[in-house]
Order: C-alpha cells, then structure tokens, then sequence
C-alpha cells in the first residue's frame, strides 16, 4: 500500500474507536491521565498535514511511501500561556463560530502557517485527547496536502518559526529519544524526536508515535536514551 492509503485506513480506523490505547501501551507521558475536571475544559483541534517532500515531483505517479512524506509542524513563541516554546502541529480552540472540528483545525492552520486549506483533503479526526495541562481534550484532524502552497509564520506572538519535517528524519533511531518529566514528585516518561535543532514531545510525539505505530512505519529504536523534557 501506499502512504496515502496507510492514511486513509488509519482514519478509517479511528472513526470506529471511542479512544486512543493508553499510555502504558504507547508509551506516551503518563501526564495525559492526570484528572480533568469535563466542566471547565475545552475543545481543541490540532491539523497533522502529511505531504509529499519537495524534491517529490509534483506529478510523480509512483506511490509514496512514508520516506517520501512530510509532516508540518510550528514551534510555539515563547509569549504564549499555554505550551509556551514547544513542538506542535498547528492548531488551537474551537471557536463558537467554527462550523466543526475539522473547521477549526484549518482555520488554526492557515492562521498559523499561511497554508491554502483548499489545497488539504481531510482523511478523517483521531479520536479526543485530554491534555490536562492545558486543560484543553483535542481532535487531531489528520490531512493530506493535495496542493501544497507556501508556509511560513504568520504572526510571531503565536509562533517562533513554522517547517516541515521529513518523516524520515522522524523516524530515524538516532533522532528518537524518551522524554523524561519530574514534576510535583511524580516522574513521567514519553517518547520524543530531536529534529531540527528543537525536541519534539509531549503530546505531539505522543499522537506521531502512535499514527507511526498503528500504520507499521515505526523503526525500532533505543527507549532507554533518555533526556529531560525541555520546559
């Protein structure tokens, strides 16, 4: 199968389960089961646009595999109260004018990066994820960029600089480390990915490692090469 089609059967997929597995089975920071109060949190959507690198031609007719993807990823300014300096896929909460969550995630997009969202098919919505931090439970939109338009960053308050990853470089053993977080006295783990002179974790490295995973794009590599979580 191709790339492209591994996504859509992962949509596919998601559109039938009520939750991602849980952190013990992923891996992923045991900070996402902290307790949130379902009164006072809100709705969030995050877009994780994969498309061809570059170098790719545009009309190219052989089917992509994951070593021909990118994924689109923002640094957060360091001004921002919620994740301050961190990793992400372009995103944020869902407005009352929003028509859905899809909606929202490529508002946040182009807000954030300047993309076309005419030029995006949205394969489908991962199921919520509680980000107690923040106190936000986030819809990552997953989206294949069919027109791929010029990305940058928008307005520097919001973020520190916008690019694109090779997933290649993602999944590279030797960018693939496990994020370690003390905090209140409890110490959480996770998995991360330097790239790009920055470490991507948290949650972002929580929902790539799972997508890779789920997808059998994931490469073994070495847990425990730790290094502290960048807060």
């Amino acid at each position: 199968m191709s790339a492209y089609t591994d996504l859509v059967v992962l949509a596919g997929k998601a559109a039938a389960t009520a939750a991602l597995p849980d952190a013990a089975t992923l891996g992923r920071a045991t900070l996402w089961k902290m307790p949130m109060d379902p009164a006072t949190t809100r709705k969030a959507a995050v877009l994780m646009l994969f498309g061809a690198l570059d170098d790719i031609p545009a009309a190219s007719t052989k089917p992509l595999a994951s070593a021909d993807l990118d994924v689109l990823l923002i640094e957060r300014a360091l001004t921002l109260n919620d994740h301050p300096g961190q990793v992400a896929f372009p995103g944020g909460g869902v407005d009352v004018g929003d028509a859905s969550i899809t909606a929202a995630a490529l508002r946040e997009a182009e807000e954030e990066t300047g993309l076309d969202p005419l030029g995006i098919e949205v394969l489908g919505l991962l199921p919520e994820v509680p980000l107690p931090v923040s106190n936000f439970v986030v819809t990552p939109v997953v989206g294949w960029w069919a027109k791929q338009t010029p990305v940058n960053v928008v307005d520097y308050g919001e973020s520190a600089q916008v690019f694109r990853v090779p997933v290649r470089d993602l999944l590279d053993p030797d960018n693939r480390f496990t994020a370690v977080l003390v905090r209140e006295g409890h110490t959480h783990r996770g998995p991360a990915f330097a790239i790009n002179g920055v470490v991507v974790w948290g949650f972002t490295a929580g929902i790539l490692t799972y997508v890779f995973e789920e997808m059998g794009w994931a490469v073994p590599w070495d847990a425990q090469r730790e290094i502290p979580a960048p807060l």
